[in-house]
């Protein structure tokens, strides 16, 4: 069953109920305020019967005087004597000689009941004892013909029954089609996902006219959102499986040529070594991939502990001076005192990251600075390179997965993969930190990490 069929039996459903529960309301009420004034007939009656009554000796009735008895229309009535003895009836039941209600006639208080008579005439009858003096006499039963009462209930039910078979068929289809417009834009949604799918075509989006911000609105711009995601997912792992591919073409191709060198020559150290760096090559590059897949999913943890950040980076100066040698002036600013609370291997991967980017793409002669400032409960590391700089087109994408701006940075043997940055970027975000960098063409490059300091 479609959700516009269910939801429609669900509205149908209810109003029933709404309308069941109204009818039982206005049903039980209209029967009540009817029997209350029938009950309120019976009572006047019955005391003015009461107040008619006299005697002349205080053992027994002698006299019944009526002379300004008026009783309504529609009422009948007796009086029995304590001696179960017909004393009075009102005129439209004078051939009747049989209680109105035998089975009340010995009671000791007024009560109300419904009856068949043996025309099969429904009645309500009340009975009530009267007394002469202190002594009880007998019963007066005043009865009324409810059929009147019991056209009027019928009738209403009647009426509340036919008003619910004609209300549901009407809010059923009312429903049908209120719900097929307001649905009409998911259908559309669905019709076009499923092009999307057949099409392979990532860059459609679903239209949608109404409120931005009611449910179907907000749904269809979560859907699009997700396709501008997935497009993006797509488009970068096409990259990626360039990248990569390029990326392992150029040192399977060094290896198998050495190999074959090897095969034809003979070993030789400058072929082995060659087939070893090529090696070390895609060793690192498996190692970033799995890095990054360990942190999408969730399974690279860190070990946050205190971390003296200032020592941390003074042994990433030492171990990068090897790397520096003699092509690059590496040079230490100034460095504060300042503890953090991380994952000292991490923190001290995104160091070496962007010192040693610095110096690769530093130019023979150039300088590296590094420096440490404290500043307003945050830490400041700064690494600043005198090389040719980072095009403005390619800083938004610096940090994206798997990108390199090639048309700035000379390729070379030691070149990186484009994971690096993303890996130091993951590192920094998790350490509740920021990075930013600032770049000119031709003015060098600036990269900043700033870390909150531990308590």
């Amino acid at each position: 069953m479609s959700l516009r069929a269910r939801l429609t039996l669900l509205y149908s459903t209810l109003l029933g109920g709404i309308l069941l529960l109204f009818g039982m309301l206005v049903y039980l009420t209209v029967s009540a305020v009817l029997f209350e004034q029938v009950d309120n007939t019976l009572r006047i009656n019955a005391l003015q019967l009461t107040n008619s009554l006299g005697a002349e000796t205080s053992d027994d009735i002698s006299t019944i005087n009526m002379p300004s008895l008026q009783l309504s229309t529609r009422v009948s009535a007796q009086i029995w004597g304590r001696d179960r003895s017909l004393m009075w009836s009102s005129n439209d039941i004078r051939q009747l000689l049989l209680p109105l209600d035998p089975p009340s006639l010995g009671v000791n208080t007024p009560i109300f009941r419904n009856i068949y008579d043996a025309q099969g005439n429904h009645l309500r009858i009340l009975s009530a004892p009267y007394k002469l003096g202190a002594r009880p006499q007998g019963v007066i039963q005043a009865a009324v013909n409810l059929e009147l009462v019991d056209t009027i209930r019928n009738s209403l039910l009647y009426a509340l029954l036919l008003l619910a078979l004609i209300a549901m068929p009407l809010a059923a289809l009312a429903s049908w089609l209120s719900l097929g417009q307001a649905l009409k834009p998911l259908e559309t949604a669905t019709e076009i996902a499923e092009q999307i799918t057949r099409a392979d075509d990532l860059s459609r989006r679903i239209p949608y006219e109404g409120p931005a911000d009611d449910e179907i609105g907000t749904l269809t711009g979560a859907i699009n959102r997700s396709l501008e995601q997935l497009e993006t997912l797509f488009t970068s792992q096409q990259r990626f499986l360039a990248d990569v591919s390029h990326e392992l073409r150029t040192p399977l191709t060094v290896i198998k040529g050495n190999a074959d060198l090897i095969r034809k020559f003979g070993a030789d150290d400058e072929s082995i070594d060659s087939i070893k760096d090529e090696a070390d090559r895609l060793t690192r590059m498996v190692g970033d991939l799995l890095l990054l897949a360990q942190a999408e999913s969730g399974k690279l943890t860190l070990s946050l502990n205190p971390v003296e950040l200032d020592a941390l980076l003074l042994e990433v100066f030492q171990e990068m001076h090897v790397l520096a040698g003699g092509k690059v002036v590496l040079k230490l600013k100034e460095i504060d005192e300042a503890l953090v609370s991380g994952d000292r291997d991490r923190l001290k991967q995104v160091l070496l990251n962007l010192v040693s980017n610095a110096i690769q793409y530093t130019p023979q002669g150039g300088e590296v600075i590094v420096g440490l400032a404290r500043s307003d409960g945050q830490v400041s590391i700064t690494v600043r390179d005198s090389g040719p700089g980072i095009p403005t087109e390619d800083l938004p994408h610096i940090f994206e997965r798997f990108y390199r701006g090639e048309k700035s940075r000379t390729r070379s043997k030691a070149s990186g993969f484009g994971l690096g940055l993303s890996i130091a970027y993951w590192i920094v975000e998790h350490h509740g930190g920021k990075i930013f960098v600032v770049s000119q063409a031709g003015s060098g490059t600036t990269f900043t990490v700033s870390l909150p300091l531990a308590a």
